[in-house]
């Protein structure tokens, strides 16, 4: 990336920096000669794993606090640079049984984070991640940024109202932020011990369990990004500033039903068995049906598109988790 030199000893700040993508972040940018703190709560059910950041850990500063925790905030954010907030309660099933709890997390979190910005530190620059989840059943397809907005379930409205908040901090205060929409992540150090970040985490812990995994309806389409290119994403909307106050989706090269998903998960990974069944009532209530992403609005404005193949980033995958499987499951 032409503008990685940006990053170097610069003072970088990840919430939720001990997860999926944040510890991947935190890599690159260990690698960019950044100086990297990792805040994270390590609350089991949201996704932190020291393990992520097994070879870096003598590299990074790690904090660990909940971003709930308006005074850890106002500490933290002071003297960063870049802020990437990837903090967040990412189960939609859980939003449903504990709403408050994602309301905590996903919109009253994200104020204490902005106003203690405001109030201490207005000069960095701040990436936030947000969802396609706020979209909810597409009325047409790709999904733009232009489409309505309409979410489902109680995280989609808590992470809408997350990003207004940013976006708000940007126009108003002058706080540089953007937002990213993510649709399916996937890739090394995904949450796979249950289906609380992704379904395709959970089908990986049982094909290499050598268990049948099952797959809901089947024909629903999607796409997927593999964590390389997300990353890609993150670091090139934080150093641009055509990216300030835009929103972005982001998206994956090749649309796929979650039957061929699991077949050609099956295929990479040289066997496996899986069955088809319906959703389970609590799930159909908030599926989204078919979706995926337009990302022609973040390629033009400052030139990112997926380039990890579909093939090649499960194979990345499945080999990630034969190595440290016990770490994860």
């Amino acid at each position: 990336m032409s503008s990685s030199h940006k990053f170097n000893r610069k003072n970088v700040l990840i919430t939720g920096g001990l997860g999926f993508i944040g510890s991947n972040l935190a890599r690159r940018l260990v690698d960019l000669g950044a100086n990297v703190t990792l805040v994270d709560s390590l609350i089991p059910e949201y996704g932190g794993n020291l393990t992520n950041i097994s070879g870096i850990e003598e590299k990074v500063r790690v904090n660990i606090s909940d971003v709930r925790d308006e005074y850890s905030m106002r500490y933290l954010v002071q003297d960063q640079q870049y802020l990437f907030n990837l903090a967040g309660q990412t189960s939609h099933i859980d939003s449903m049984h504990d709403p408050y709890t994602d309301l905590a997390i996903n919109s009253h979190a994200q104020l204490f984070i902005l106003e203690a910005c405001r109030k201490y530190n207005h000069h960095l620059k701040i990436v936030f991640a947000s969802t396609r989840q706020i979209y909810g059943k597409p009325k047409y397809l790709p999904v733009d940024e232009e489409h309505v907005l309409c979410p489902v379930d109680i995280n989609g409205v808590n992470k809408l109202a997350g990003e207004s908040f940013h976006i708000i901090y940007n126009d108003v205060y002058g706080i540089r932020t953007c937002v990213v929409r993510l649709t399916n992540t996937y890739g090394p150090c995904m949450r796979i011990k249950d289906a609380r970040q992704t379904f395709l985490g959970s089908w990986i812990r049982l094909i290499l369990e050598n268990k049948s995994f099952e797959v809901w309806g089947g024909e629903q389409l999607r796409d997927f990004t593999y964590i390389d290119d997300v990353v890609d994403a993150i670091l090139k909307v934080a150093v641009r500033k055509e990216a300030n106050g835009q929103i972005f989706n982001l998206g994956g090269n090749q649309i796929i039903s979650l039957k061929d998903l699991a077949d050609l998960l099956v295929a990479v990974n040289g066997g496996g068995k899986y069955s088809i069944s319906e959703f389970p009532k609590d799930r159909k209530l908030i599926d989204i049906g078919d979706y995926y992403s337009d990302y022609s609005f973040i390629k033009k404005a400052i030139g990112w598109e997926p380039r990890i193949s579909l093939n090649e980033g499960l194979k990345n995958t499945l080999t990630f988790y034969q190595q440290y499987f016990q770490h994860y499951s």
